[in-house]
């Protein structure tokens, strides 16, 4: 992957291929955009992947952040405007997909949410220790960032080098974006009138272990809301699934038949699409 810029960019992987259809990730609240790293070898059999990352001193709001996301896809368009896009948000990125999608919804296809963080308000402790956090010396604050890492992951499930990636993107966000990112969550709304407007197949994934928000319930409740959305559960995974050595993205989407039949993955012998 390029690396993180002074402003919002892509990170591509080393090899690009332009007849595939584009993989847009916007990523946690990390915002590095590399915590992909365990998915996307896997997601290239079928994909040009893009991942977002944010700066770590970006205070944008979700206004700026949905108008900077949406211009950079239309960046990539110009070099093959006849693309199909999938749209896929983790966590904090999940919201931000949302909002993307609804900015723009004529530039996707189909949409993936893991475990989106619309959830967040149900989980009002979170808020409260960041509040306070935010008043702690950086070095306490490194080590209250760490400690709650077992709540963001199921770290017994995750590789070495893949667990020393997800320590070192918690430590590359500065005290003060933290907050800055929490208190965004704190505000994100969506009416149901509004998610009802994205129409594009959209799949809902899931952990059904997630000690930091309760993605079980929230994929019930924007599977009915959207008009064309699944779940899928993951019934041992945590919140950072997608780092888990057992979670293969990929297959997933595969298994779930979320590829077109366009798709060069499709061709492999993937079911009739469902959607």
């Amino acid at each position: 992957m390029s690396e993180v810029k002074s402003r919002l960019c892509f990170l591509t992987p080393t090899r690009l291929n332009q007849t595939y259809p584009l993989f847009i990730f916007l990523p946690g609240m990390d915002g590095t955009g590399k915590l992909l790293r365990a998915q996307t070898a896997g997601l290239e059999a079928a994909f040009d992947v893009r991942c977002l990352a944010i700066p770590p001193d970006d205070l944008t709001g979700w206004e700026g952040l949905t108008e900077q996301v949406v211009d950079l896809i239309q960046a990539e368009l110009k070099t093959a405007p006849r693309r199909a896009i999938y749209l896929c948000g983790e966590s904090f990125g999940g919201c931000l997909a949302m909002k993307v999608a609804l900015k723009a919804p004529q530039l996707f296809e189909r949409i993936i949410l893991v475990n989106p963080a619309s959830s967040f308000n149900q989980r009002p402790w979170i808020g409260w220790g960041t509040s306070l956090a935010k008043w702690f010396p950086q070095p306490l604050y490194q080590y209250f960032s760490v400690a709650l890492l077992p709540f963001l992951a199921s770290l017994e499930r995750i590789g070495p080098a893949d667990r020393q990636a997800l320590v070192e993107a918690v430590r590359f966000v500065p005290q003060s974006t933290s907050v800055w990112r929490v208190s965004l969550l704190s505000q994100f709304r969506l009416e149901k009138s509004q998610l009802q407007a994205l129409t594009q197949p959209i799949l809902v994934i899931a952990s059904e272990a997630d000690r930091l928000l309760p993605s079980l319930a929230e994929a019930d409740k924007l599977v009915n809301s959207l008009p064309n959305a699944r779940r899928v559960i993951l019934p041992d995974s945590g919140h950072a699934c997608l780092l888990e050595t057992e979670v293969n993205f990929y297959e997933i989407l595969r298994t779930e038949n979320f590829l077109r039949e366009h798709d060069p993955a499709s061709r492999e012998g993937a079911a009739s699409n469902d959607y």
